[in-house]
């Protein structure tokens, strides 16, 4: 089935990265693909944001969206199935307990490099990613437009992958948390995880896409319910801030710039007979959207990020799609005509 029909609206997706948390967007996209009123031209992510959009692109390049909602439950799963810890979250799908083990883990990647902490170099996201994803194909035949984030270790310079550019290694940089994985080296150039230089990159699916309604799907907060007072909180704090920080400064430029393509001096009836550059009419005519949950993500521990739970990923996947279905309820007639998102407000 192809993405992009004269009888949906067309939108450009931008899907933050979050570790396990990404689940969340797992179910937002299976919401948005079994409604089906939406089709995609573009999307961009990073880290599992990445992740979710490979998946996307592969799914609907094999079977349309039946085929992308069944590629990304059979990657969330792999995922989930790959975890040497035991399925540790309750029954009803609360966050799962830190196994004891990853926490003496994360305390060894203060001493210990990645090369020391994994000397076999072991990582089940490429085995899943090799045996899912149809790279090769996907770089002739993607039925999206696909911008991967990664950031150049020794710059920290943002690299976009694009569809020409996919391969494993472009998706493991782009999820390459250095304190935990080897650096990516692609091209001669080390990589780690996008999230670094853009959480996710926006520009892209305005400079490079042609659909003007920009839907964010978004896992960090944009205001933290307390202040940390411990010295492990304010790290957490310092880490979330510093994965959200090119995000947030690249929307307030798009805000800042629709405030000021949206002045002018003139009269509006002189306005209307002087040509509007082509940067000008775009800054126009973008719309955003947001699907975000800011009260489960607030509630959520940063490292259950790395918690690899099945019943947890299937809770924020329906966490997921009911956000999703809520926002298709009361947003969707805004698509093609106005933002629902106050940029100014938000970002400013």
């Amino acid at each position: 089935m192809p993405t992009t029909s004269s009888s949906h609206a067309t939108v450009n997706l931008a899907l933050q990265g979050g570790g396990a948390h990404g689940a969340f967007t797992w179910g937002v996209l299976d919401a948005l693909l079994e409604d089906g009123q939406l089709a995609v031209e573009g999307v961009s992510g990073t880290s599992a944001g990445a992740m979710n959009a490979i998946c996307l692109a592969q799914g609907l390049m094999a079977g349309g969206r039946d085929g992308a909602r069944e590629a990304l439950a059979k990657f969330w799963t792999a995922v989930a199935e790959s975890s040497p810890f035991p399925d540790s979250a309750n029954a009803d799908g609360e966050p799962p307990a830190i196994p004891a083990a990853l926490k003496l883990m994360l305390q060894w990647t203060e001493y210990l490099s990645p090369e020391q902490l994994n000397p076999f170099d072991l990582n089940p996201l490429r085995d899943i990613l090799g045996a899912q994803i149809d790279f090769e194909r996907l770089r002739k035949y993607s039925p999206v437009k696909l911008f991967i984030a990664a950031t150049n270790a020794n710059s920290g310079k943002l690299r976009i992958f694009h569809n020409r550019e996919l391969s494993v290694d472009a998706l493991l940089a782009s999820a390459c948390l250095p304190t935990i994985h080897r650096t990516v080296t692609i091209d001669g150039e080390p990589y780690w995880d996008g999230g670094y230089s853009a959480n996710p990159a926006v520009f892209p699916l305005f400079y490079d896409c042609t659909a003007a309604d920009i839907l964010l799907v978004l896992l960090t907060p944009l205001h933290f319910g307390e202040t940390p007072d411990s010295a492990q909180d304010i790290r957490m704090r310092l880490r979330e801030l510093g994965f959200s920080a090119t995000f947030l400064r690249e929307m307030r430029m798009f805000a800042h710039l629709r405030e000021r393509v949206g002045e002018s001096r003139l009269p509006a009836w002189l306005q209307a007979w002087i040509p509007v550059g082509q940067l000008e009419q775009r800054v126009r005519q973008v719309r955003f959207h947001a699907i975000s949950a800011d009260a489960l993500m607030s509630e959520l521990a940063p490292e259950t990020k790395l918690a690899a739970s099945l019943s947890f990923f299937q809770r924020l996947r329906d966490d997921g799609r009911a956000h999703a279905k809520t926002w298709l309820a009361a947003k969707r007639s805004a698509i093609g005509h106005r933002s629902t998102l106050d940029l100014a407000k938000i970002y400013y």
